[in-house]
């Protein structure tokens, strides 16, 4: 089955937490702390595998999470880093934040890596924390929480040429007559469920990957029939193919259905109609094909070339073919997002906030903190030990938290909730 759009669920491996631990060996005297620091989370990382065709694998298990660091140890031992998760995808699969929709990696060459989420940084551990004023300090971090998030992977088909037409104008025969793929070819309406790729030689020893995508009906851009399920497909190909019905025999007007689909694809992405196209007047072996051709070419009165050809006989496809390579030298890629989105995209991940903390009234009365640092910054203290409680407080002292809450009324007494955790002001 061709997969080719899934949405799952990632996490990045937390933290591990640091330790409070003191040396006890023998004839050690005032041994001092010995707590080893937390490892690191397993990262989530996709990475191309050219033995990929679609994205199968992502059908069923659509939940995955990275390791965490390992905890830290006695004796100043570091807790191990955990391993990071590999996500293998086919080459050509682009990675968008399903929240945000910032695509986050477009991966097409084999071994390709991009880090989707960052493991989180163990915490330290209470050798961390001695100073000549408090050599001994029962004090140490919990692991930091990592990030989740829920991507979509999309993957579009790698090949140099795309077949583009309404259903049974014969993009199935021509793939299979000028290549070994064997796409199912039947006299009836959407044959092709799956875009089909067939490696193309040309008889001066060129060779090109031509795509063979389900037909495109009217108002495919908006959903209607098949076609709108791959026409993203059609994105990467750097010459298009557009093969047309010249016998009419369904009795729709040649001309007219190559306005039709040219219409989608600039619905759908004006760029499409940056790539130079081909038209490949089809089933000429058929009755009046050669009076429908004439009025077609009378019509278009444009610089698009068109080649005569029947798949079924052969006639007319090594002309296409040799011109298909022709053009194929001179075009260059077209990526599907430009420098400008690239360096935005990379602006706007890491841009750091500019609010700390927010401050809210509940209904109860009660006054709810929120904000990523501050969240952050208490799950990593271990609210079991008195000296790292304090140490929370010093550190709410210090970004402004007690002026804020006085600002928005605060008085001695009152409830303040942060997450879970509930604690009273005290002035």
């Amino acid at each position: 089955m061709f997969i080719d759009k899934v949405k799952v669920y990632v996490k990045a491996g937390d933290g591990g937490d640091g330790m409070v631990a003191f040396r006890r060996e023998k004839y050690v005297p005032d041994g001092g702390p010995a707590g080893g620091d937390g490892g690191k989370g397993g990262n989530v990382i996709a990475e191309v595998d050219e033995g990929l065709r679609t994205l199968m694998d992502y059908r069923y298990q659509k939940h995955f999470k990275a390791k965490a660091g390992e905890n830290g140890r006695p004796k100043n031992q570091h807790g191990k880093n955990a391993e990071d998760l590999i996500m293998k995808v086919p080459p050509g699969t682009t990675i968008i934040d399903d929240d945000t929709k910032e695509v986050l990696a477009d991966l097409t060459k084999h071994r390709e890596r991009a880090v989707i989420l960052k493991g989180g940084r163990g915490g330290r551990g209470n050798t961390r924390f001695a100073t000549p004023a408090n050599p001994a300090p029962e004090l140490s971090e919990k692991g930091e929480p990592a990030e989740d998030r829920y991507i979509n992977l999309e993957l579009t088909v790698l090949a140099d040429v795309g077949l583009v037409g309404f259903p049974s104008v014969g993009k199935s025969t021509l793939l299979s007559v000028v290549s070994a793929a064997r796409p199912k070819i039947a006299e009836y309406h959407f044959t092709t469920l799956k875009p089909n790729l067939g490696v193309v030689e040309v008889d001066n020893s060129q060779s090109f990957v031509m795509a063979d995508l389900p037909g495109l009906i009217e108002g495919a851009h908006e959903g209607t029939g098949l076609g709108h399920q791959f026409l993203r497909h059609i994105e990467r190909t750097r010459v298009i193919i557009h093969v047309v019905d010249m016998s009419a025999a369904e009795g729709r007007d040649p001309f007219d259905d190559y306005q039709k689909i040219n219409v989608e694809l600039k619905q759908y992405n004006m760029r499409l109609m940056e790539r130079p196209q081909i038209i490949m007047a089809n089933k000429m072996d058929m009755p009046e094909a050669e009076e429908n051709l004439a009025a077609f070419k009378e019509k278009l009165q444009n610089e698009v070339p068109v080649f005569a050809v029947s798949a079924l006989t052969r006639h007319g496809l090594k002309e296409l073919l040799r011109e298909t390579a022709s053009l194929l030298e001179d075009t260059p890629e077209f990526p599907l997002y430009n420098d400008e989105e690239e360096e935005q995209r990379v602006v706007y991940r890491y841009e750091a906030s500019d609010e700390p903390f927010r401050i809210e009234r509940d209904d109860d009365g009660a006054y709810v903190l929120t904000g990523p640092e501050i969240e952050k910054l208490f799950k990593m203290t271990d609210m079991t030990r008195d000296e790292s409680v304090k140490r929370f407080s010093r550190r709410m002292r210090r970004m402004g938290i007690d002026a804020a809450l006085r600002e928005k009324g605060a008085k001695d007494g009152d409830t303040v909730r942060l997450l879970d955790f509930e604690f009273e002001f005290i002035e």
